[in-house]
């Protein structure tokens, strides 16, 4: 079809082609150059994507050992990985002990949201906690969250296994804040919430956190 050619030309902003449609249009070299196109552009897309998103090497779902987990509902990892929580910014976290795999399911449910086209950030606690923390200047600070709450799905690893200041914590919710009912976060701990005021010891806003992180997860 001449015109879905030809839209798709302009969606790839092919301009040369689209200002002599007229010559072109029913040649049969178009479609496979619009192909290859689309194709190649897809592929450079994964790879900045991929790249961007930290998330490192990890095991296959399809290699998860789903005995070791002793309490893990299985159809809900699974219906995670189909991705329609990404439509409504909801939330995902998996809570466990250590050592059942969370960072696995995580870096699992991530990798297919970047396959799908989304754009994905990766990153532990500690590693954004004291990347937000060492910047010295408000406008620094400012560029970095805005970084920080730009990805369709941010993944936070590792809650739990350090402790924070005050400081950390405020960051935190101001992270959480800016992403709250816009787009997704998703954090895997080895702490049940009653706990995270151990995480976040004497910090005012540990309730308010968990309220934003649950209220639609």
């Amino acid at each position: 079809n001449p015109d879905t050619l030809r839209t798709r030309a302009a969606a790839l902003h092919l301009h040369g082609l689209t200002a002599h449609w007229t010559e072109i249009a029913t040649a049969d070299w178009v479609a496979p150059l619009l192909d290859w196109e689309e194709q190649e552009r897809a592929r450079r897309s994964l790879e900045r994507r991929v790249k961007a998103a930290h998330i490192g090497r990890f095991k296959p779902l399809c290699d998860f050992d789903w005995n070791w987990p002793k309490r893990c509902d299985r159809g809900s990892v699974e219906a995670l990985m189909a991705l329609d929580f990404l439509g409504d910014a909801t939330n995902v976290v998996l809570v466990g002990p250590n050592g059942v795999g969370k960072s696995t399911l995580a870096q699992n449910i991530a990798h297919q949201a970047l396959i799908q086209g989304h754009t994905v950030l990766f990153t532990s606690a500690g590693e954004l906690l004291g990347d937000l923390c060492a910047l010295d200047s408000d406008s620094a600070l400012r560029r970095r969250l805005r970084h920080y709450a730009s990805p369709q799905l941010l993944a936070i690893d590792e809650v739990g296994y350090l402790s924070y200041s005050n400081r950390h914590a405020d960051l935190m919710f101001e992270l959480i804040s800016r992403r709250y009912q816009k787009t997704n976060a998703m954090v895997t701990t080895n702490r049940p919430f009653a706990e995270w005021r151990e995480i976040f010891p004497n910090a005012a806003c540990v309730v308010s956190l968990v309220d934003r992180l649950l209220h639609n997860a």
